[in-house]
């Protein structure tokens, strides 16, 4: 019997969230940003929140110092980058 996948053993992400400038759709800023190893989770109102693995971590946020996408603040829980960025709670679907 295969071992249970547990919390622990699930590889380990930072959520960042940034300041989008002179983006006009969530596609645009996907292809911007393309050649990093993230993903986008949350777009709103020149805002983001990306979700980034452990490993490539201090890499992503390195990059994301200046340019278009500036990172504003980082945490290991979505909850918190949500409160400090001012994102609005969307409810769940179930």
């Amino acid at each position: 019997m295969a071992k249970k996948l547990t919390k622990a053993l699930r590889g380990k992400r930072r959520w960042i969230g940034c300041i989008c400038q002179d983006f006009n759709s969530r596609s645009e800023l996907e292809k911007h940003l393309s050649e990093l190893p993230v993903k986008i989770y949350d777009f709103e109102n020149d805002k983001c929140i990306i979700v980034v693995g452990l490993t490539n971590y201090d890499s992503v946020k390195e990059s994301l110092s200046s340019g278009r996408v500036i990172s504003q603040t980082a945490s290991g829980k979505i909850r918190l980058v949500r409160e400090r960025m001012g994102f609005t709670r969307r409810p769940r679907k179930r």
